[in-house]
């Protein structure tokens, strides 16, 4: 039995912290989406079997799992799905996989409905976003490359430290100073 959309205003929320999961389905059903929420992979995969949605908010860590496993699940069963991915932490990396696997839009947390909703709307890319002169700092690049290595290892800390050649400790004393997510 293959999965159907089940309707245009159809939206997929799969987000771990459940507050803010129940903030934003009460938000987007205000709105007339039709909201299903799911924590984690599992329970989307089981959400997948009933319907495909035209929208989805994937929420970038989900637990000890990555979202993007789930923005290329959804890209796959609906490739004209709306996805926006949504971060505590926002990195180059992360976005430009997000945007490979079929997001359409990534934001920064905290967003809300507003931005999302409006995300959902841009198809095409902005060309008068403002280039920045600043070069990027090295501990920018340095956060950048722990955040990316960490995506690489499904946010394995250990894994993540021996990758990058320093100690389990080091890594967890720079993880400390900024929210992964």
């Amino acid at each position: 039995m293959e999965a159907i959309v089940k309707s245009d205003r159809s939206l997929f929320v799969v987000e771990d912290d459940v507050t803010f999961a129940r903030t934003l389905k009460r938000s987007f059903e205000k709105r007339d989406y039709d909201v299903v929420v799911s924590h984690d992979r599992e329970a989307l995969l089981v959400a997948l079997e009933k319907a495909v949605p035209a929208y989805a908010v994937v929420d970038l860590k989900l637990g000890a799992g990555s979202g993007l496993e789930c923005v290329k699940l959804l890209s796959a069963r609906n490739p004209s799905m709306r996805i926006v991915v949504l971060t505590g932490f926002a990195s180059i990396a992360t976005a430009v996989e997000a945007i490979k696997l079929g997001a359409c839009h990534y934001l920064a947390k905290p967003a809300n409905t507003d931005d999302i909703e409006a995300a959902f709307g841009r198809a095409e890319g902005d060309v008068s976003v403002p280039l920045t002169s600043r070069p990027t700092s090295i501990k920018n690049l340095e956060w950048e490359r722990i955040h990316e290595t960490l995506v690489e290892t499904g946010f394995n800390i250990s894994e993540t430290a021996r990758r990058l050649g320093l100690h389990r400790r080091t890594l967890a004393r720079k993880l400390e100073k900024r929210v992964v997510q």
